[in-house]
């Protein structure tokens, strides 16, 4: 249809009124109700409590004058989205998904062109008013995220601003508003007043005063109004005035109607209007109008309208004549004695006359649309019933006919109804289309391929049992590391990068009613991921005897802590690690006890890590979690203690991952080489040993037969010397301790910081590098084994040591991650105590022979740990390697997996 000249235009505003005989040239639609009702006309006279009581603006600025937003008003605004939560909000947010505004209009005064503001489920008291605006090509979005469980509702009640008003739009462009369900109260719930590119969709908007829930107006352009549902309780629900190119479609008013009153080539098509005090459709003023594919149905005389003149006609066009308006496909109820047009001067109460008379209506249908109330109050609909006429009857080519549905689901063929529509022939008429039965397919959350070790991928989508022209429903999802949802359309090929390692989880609602109830399909799913491990230069982040970390030199109390924030590493925050590798020394004892390194945050664990006597100095590699940026360190013993901790590395989004290797001796100097000599440094070539990819490897280092007092450092080739060091130990002593060191060329650095010499054995026990699979998941720390309960070791009689040279399995813990998680390796501190001779304890998978190589070493009545990484893809198996008993404890820190996509 051509779009009219502004010289019609300005014509078709001379209003002529056969009945009275009055020509109102350039009056205002006020002005005019008031010479309408001067004159007695009655069909006019019940729109002016509805209108000329509405408080309307007088015509503003021409529209769409407000420039496109500014630059960044904040940190959070810069991404294509912006949340808004009343749940998990913080004053000072800046509408990042870490920090969401509290409000609607906090993220209104920031938003750019192109974002997105995701509301979440919640009540918001506020009056929105949106100033900015975005541009056609990046439009400004504010979306309300219903899901199945809650909805967005916003009021106005209790504000302090001086208007009723829950969204003003003035002066703006290219601006969404969509999903929220709005009480309104003494004003227009919605006003769109001189702007342009406005789309007002998808709402919900319950209102009990005389006024219009959606209102445009002052010269506004091409402003949609879509999808709503607008209980007026009876009155006028939609008034669009003084507007030209306005698209009103799918809207459906269970109890009111709409008008339109010089507003100038208009579109209303597929809505469905119970009406009540009011015609279903009435258009003054306002030539180039398509009325097509709509259901009127008038409802019986109520109480809501006593003492107001109503005029009984469905749909109204006036003046006559209406220039280039067309009215087709409509399906309107007579069964409640309502005439079916007012066609300028004459009503008509039958199709057929209508029909000879005006050559209008073609298509029409006279008869009752079978509605029926679906949802809930708020953010209910009417659908249609199975024999309705409406089925598969519209006009699929007039002018606006939406890709979806109120509810979002596009046109489907009903088959057991004959195909009378034009176009494709089985779209229906009104608001809602009538779909068969449909079904959601979701597949399991899974790591993404070719991506990073905490990526995933989220798809879902849905079908139709019937014949569609595009896919039906909607979903709402919930990622586990965040408490804010999202909505997508009838499918989701969604990627998200989880923070942390462990299990990863998503909800998934699906619904085929726009979540309008609580029906539809709740399908959660979870996978494990792991980290991967990015080693650092040994840097020291705690010495109490120095007052590093701390804030005093003064030993750590007997059963107390010490609590070391680790804000970030390397400028990765630490909301983005998931474990830290430290070497926790402890020194200085004033009496026996332990250690336990776990994450703040969270209860003490039955676990320890460190095991000391009086004024030994001990080492050992511990890997903690994180969970808010601190760890603690628990002295469990009945003495003072001083405690260092040197940083060795991260597990995270970045970095390498893990692969292991048969433990293999890759170094003794009581063999080959000789003892380390006294400040010395030795080389530890590892070419041929480890793939070339690796970038940093496992060693289980054993200082035996020191001559003196001193240290061990391991270090990256060609590094200068740290401070930090892996090894403490005293003349004559045996001590391992695990050490993970990054590789330059595949060669690693000794340094013997000592006046004596020493002899040095390592254990090679695997690598992170290039070709690693495997990744790390910190699920502990949790004691998985102890002899002296039985813990984690069925079958051996009760609670007793193991035996000289016993073997016995210890199974890893994984039953706190997600389905169908296997270990592949397992990081554990591995205690011995109360032994009754010398020895060594080895840990080795269960599937390989024994190694040579050992991890714990011993002597009569001592406590000793050390922390090991060992393949479990055949179990875990413990050898007792001495002559006497010992009771053996093993707590984990967590296990490697191998990737699931």
């Amino acid at each position: 249809m051509r779009r009219l000249k502004p010289a019609e235009m300005r014509r078709s505003a001379d209003i002529a009124l056969p009945s009275t005989g009055v020509r109102c040239r350039g009056t205002s639609l006020i002005d005019l109700h008031g010479v309408l009702m001067r004159k007695a006309v009655r069909y006019l006279f019940a729109l002016v409590p509805l209108i000329g009581a509405a408080g309307l603006v007088g015509p503003g600025a021409p529209a769409a004058v407000a420039a496109p937003a500014p630059g960044p008003a904040s940190a959070g605004s810069t991404g294509s989205e912006l949340f808004v939560s009343k749940t998990s909000c913080t004053p000072d947010g800046d509408g990042s998904a870490e920090a969401p505004f509290c409000t609607i209009s906090a993220a209104a005064t920031v938003v750019q062109p192109g974002q997105t503001v995701l509301v979440q489920p919640g009540f918001y008291q506020e009056n929105v008013a949106i100033t900015r605006s975005g541009t056609e090509a990046a439009p400004i979005t504010f979306r309300a995220v219903n899901t199945r469980t809650g909805s967005v509702q916003v009021d106005s009640y209790n504000t302090t601003a001086g208007t009723s008003t829950v969204f003003t739009l003035r002066q703006v462009h290219d601006v969404v508003v969509e999903g929220f369900t709005v009480f309104g109260r003494q004003d227009s719930a919605v006003v769109v007043d001189a702007s342009s590119r406005v789309t007002i969709d998808g709402t919900s908007i319950i209102q009990g005063a005389a006024r219009p829930l959606i209102h445009v107006t002052g010269g506004s352009q091409d402003v949609t109004v879509s999808r709503n549902w607008l209980h007026s309780r009876g009155r006028t629900a939609l008034v669009v005035e003084d507007a030209t190119g306005t698209t009103v479609v799918a809207n459906q008013i269970p109890n009111g109607g709409m008008y339109l009153g010089d507003a100038l080539e208009s579109t209303i098509t597929n809505n469905t209007i119970q009406a009540g005090c009011a015609p279903g459709i009435m258009l003054v003023a306002s030539p180039g109008a398509v009325v097509a594919n709509n259901i009127v149905k008038p409802l019986a005389d109520q109480d809501l309208c006593a003492g107001e003149p109503t005029l009984k006609t469905a749909i109204v066009v006036v003046p006559d004549p209406a220039p280039a308006t067309v009215a087709h496909h409509n399906l309107i109820d007579p069964t409640t004695g309502w005439a079916l047009y007012r066609w300028g001067a004459t009503t008509y109460r039958t199709l057929g006359d209508f029909q000879a008379a005006t050559g209008q209506g073609a298509f029409d249908i006279a008869a009752d649309p079978l509605l029926e109330g679906k949802g809930s109050g708020v953010r209910g609909y009417l659908a249609l019933k199975q024999s309705s006429p409406a089925v598969d009857s519209a006009d699929a080519s007039a002018r606006g006919v939406p890709a979806t549905d109120m509810l979002g689901n596009s046109h489907a063929d009903d088959p057991t109804w004959a195909n009378t529509g034009t176009g494709n022939g089985f779209h229906d008429r009104g608001a809602v289309e009538r779909i068969g039965a449909d079904s959601s397919r979701i597949e399991p959350l899974h790591r993404t391929i070719g991506a990073g070790p905490l990526d995933t991928t989220l798809r879902a989508s849905t079908s139709n049992q019937w014949t569609t022209d595009g896919p039906v429903g909607s979903f709402a999802y919930k990622f586990s590391d965040s408490p804010l949802w999202r909505v997508d359309g009838p499918s989701i090929n969604v990627n998200h990068r989880f923070r942390r390692a462990g299990s990863a989880c998503v909800q998934v609602y699906s619904s085929s009613n726009g979540f309008r109830s609580s029906a539809g399909v709740s399908f959660p799913s979870c996978t494990t991921l792991g980290a991967h491990y990015t080693a650092v230069a040994p840097t020291r982040l705690l010495d109490t005897r120095s007052a590093i970390g701390v804030d005093t030199t003064t030993p750590v109390a007997p059963n107390s802590e010490v609590v070391l924030p680790i804000n970030s590493i390397g400028g990765v925050p630490a909301a983005d690690i998931s474990a830290v590798v430290l070497n926790v020394t402890v020194t200085q004892p004033t009496a026996a006890g332990f250690l336990t390194v776990y994450p703040d945050g969270t209860s003490l664990p039955g676990a320890s890590n460190v095991n000391f006597v009086a004024k030994e100095t001990v080492p050992n590699l511990v890997t903690v979690p994180m969970s808010n940026g601190k760890i603690r360190i628990r002295n469990s013993g009945s003495g003072t203690v001083h405690v260092v901790a040197d940083l060795q590395g991260w597990y995270g989004e970045t970095g390498q991952g893990f692969a292991t290797q048969t433990p293999t001796r890759v170094l003794d100097t009581r063999t080959e080489g000789g003892a380390l000599a006294p400040n010395s440094t030795r080389t530890l070539d590892l070419d041929r040993k480890v793939s070339p990819g690796a970038t940093a490897v496992v060693l289980n280092v054993t200082v035996t037969a020191p001559q003196a007092n001193g240290v061990l450092k391991l270090f990256p080739h060609g590094s200068p010397v740290p401070n930090a060091s892996n090894l403490n130990f005293v003349t004559g002593q045996t001590i391992p301790n695990l050490v993970i060191v990054p590789v330059t060329d595949l060669k690693a650095s000794i340094y013997n910081q000592s006046p004596g010499s020493t002899h040095v054995i390592a254990d090679l026990a695997g690598y992170f590098g290039s070709d690693g699979q495997l990744s790390y998941v910190p699920n502990g720390p949790l004691r998985i084994a102890d002899s002296r309960d039985a813990t984690g070791l069925p079958n051996r009689g009760g609670a007793k040591p193991l035996q000289p040279r016993e073997t016995v399995t210890v199974s890893p813990h994984v039953a706190d991650l997600a389905c169908c998680v296997s270990a592949a390796a397992v990081v554990a501190n591995l205690t011995v105590t109360k032994p009754t001779a010398s020895g060594f304890l080895i840990a080795h998978p269960g599937n390989e022979a024994r190694p040579t190589a050992s991890n714990v070493n011993f002597v009569p009545g001592e406590t000793a740990s050390n922390l090991a990484i060992v393949d479990t893809r055949g179990g875990l198996k413990l050898y007792n390697g001495s002559s006497g008993t010992t009771h053996a404890i093993v707590d984990q820190a967590g296990i490697f997996i191998t990737p699931q996509y």
